[in-house]
């Protein structure tokens, strides 16, 4: 099953493939900007369009249920990005500036190189 079908599967009410590829690319960019922030992203030739071979940034497969669920929290705060503090009704709601919960942004462990190496 692809990211997509199983981003499709949790948010069944959006028919917009882009908006969740989009969704899905961004999650991914944040984890491997926390990943590397030292270094060169991971890639590896992938089939492209019209047959050609393509260098293509890659996600480690252990970051992928990461990815969804990153996904999933970047497009519950559409229509709120970047809140940073809103009380309704009881209801309280804080938004960091980088739009992904601090708690999924910590489960990413940082890749660095030793000085020298």
């Amino acid at each position: 099953m692809t990211q997509l079908e199983r981003l499709k599967r949790r948010i069944p009410q959006e028919q917009d493939d882009s908006l969740l590829c989009e969704l899905l690319d961004s999650a991914k960019n944040v984890i491997l900007g926390l990943r590397f922030p030292f270094g060169d992203w991971p890639t590896e030739l992938q089939p492209g369009s019209g047959g050609k071979l393509e260098e293509v940034t890659v996600l480690e497969s252990r970051y992928l249920d990461l990815q969804i669920r990153m996904a999933l929290d970047l497009y519950n705060k559409i229509g709120a990005e970047g809140e940073l503090v809103h009380s309704e009704n009881g209801v309280s709601r804080h938004y960091e500036s980088s739009w992904i919960a601090k708690e999924l942004r910590n489960e990413v462990i940082p890749m660095a190189k030793g000085l020298g190496t």
